[in-house]
């Protein structure tokens, strides 16, 4: 049996500017930072002929033709030498998808890792998150970005450059131990109750992006600036001013799509401000999933979210990305 594990993320700046339709004419930069919840894939050679998968559903079919989910299906043809192998894949979450932390990405780079070990490949990190990037962008034609599947193969805390030319460039943020410290320490996280796929918001970003619209455009131009700042403030230890520009990069982030937020999600928003936090926003493409606060007073925004109902989901940084924990 092989067990892999990646892990999910938190983006800290610059988020939406992995996409294709906006690198490929701009260049992107973004940063992400990996977090020590995970999604889980084992792969095993089972007794009779066929592919068995266990995730929200299950399947039983004799060829990889027939293989429903369409990731799976797809690491398949690319990996497994064989069109109708004998193997069995089943995949665990600590988090549901849907959810604004790069479940997908997460999912597909433990994946490929698991598959390449089963048939004696070694992909480096690099390789596995190209791969993976293949995977949804390409073969399955997802309107999403890199990131997720970078910052689950890399870890850490990574700056991540995306090239006009699909090139990708790793770089783990030059911070102070100190500063790692007040940053993960003040970095509260809550799951607002909604769930979504990233797919409608991204893909009105991306036709956006493709078509030159003006608007669209120039909101990326300025977060793009906002990670670069996010980067400055961070490797020179002001926290707080990074706190503060997350509140900025929300209210930029909104205005991408109408879905991006909702009148509740606005309320916990406003209430996290009223209450300990100095800036925040949603995590991932929006709509629902998670809200990120950075808080000066933590007790008391714990507080005022435990009093609306919404749950914390405490957390650490994970710096070994995708890797294999048994074999």
């Amino acid at each position: 049996m092989i067990i892999t594990r990646s892990p999910l993320r938190i983006t800290l700046g610059g988020g939406g500017t992995d996409l294709p339709s906006y690198y490929r004419e701009n260049g992107g930069f973004l940063i992400s930072a990996a977090i020590d919840k995970y999604v889980y894939v084992t792969v095993t050679r089972p007794f009779s002929p066929g592919v068995y998968l266990k995730y929200s559903s299950i399947e039983n079919v004799n060829s990889v033709n027939g293989v429903q989910h369409p990731i799976i299906r797809e690491s398949l043809k690319i990996i497994i030498n064989a069109d109708t192998p004998q193997i069995e894949i089943t995949t665990l979450a600590d988090i549901p998808s849907g959810t604004g932390l790069g479940s997908s990405g997460s999912f597909t780079t433990a994946l490929v890792k698991a598959l390449s070990l089963h048939e004696k490949k070694i992909l480096n990190t690099e390789e596995i998150a190209k791969l993976a990037c293949d995977i949804e962008i390409n073969k399955l034609g997802e309107p999403i970005g890199k990131q997720d599947q970078y910052i689950a193969a890399y870890g850490g805390i990574t700056c991540f450059d995306f090239c006009k030319d699909d090139t990708v460039i790793a770089n783990p943020l030059n911070i102070s131990e100190d500063t790692l410290i007040n940053l993960e320490d003040n970095l509260v996280l809550y799951f607002t109750g909604f769930s979504r796929s990233a797919g409608s918001i991204l893909k009105d970003q991306k036709e956006k992006s493709q078509s030159n619209n003006t608007d669209m455009l120039a909101n990326l131009n300025y977060v793009k600036e906002l990670g670069y700042r996010s980067k400055e403030l961070l490797e020179k230890g002001k926290v707080r001013d990074f706190g503060a520009l997350m509140h900025e990069h929300w209210e930029h982030k909104k205005k991408r799509s109408g879905g991006m937020s909702n009148p509740q999600i606005d309320e916990w928003y406003e209430l996290g401000l009223e209450n300990g936090a100095v800036g925040g926003k949603l995590v991932g493409a929006g709509g629902g999933g998670f809200l990120l606060f950075y808080a000066e007073d933590r007790n008391k925004l714990r507080h005022a979210m435990k009093k609306v109902g919404l749950e914390e989901v405490r957390f650490k940084f994970d710096y070994e990305g995708t890797k294999v924990i048994l074999s």
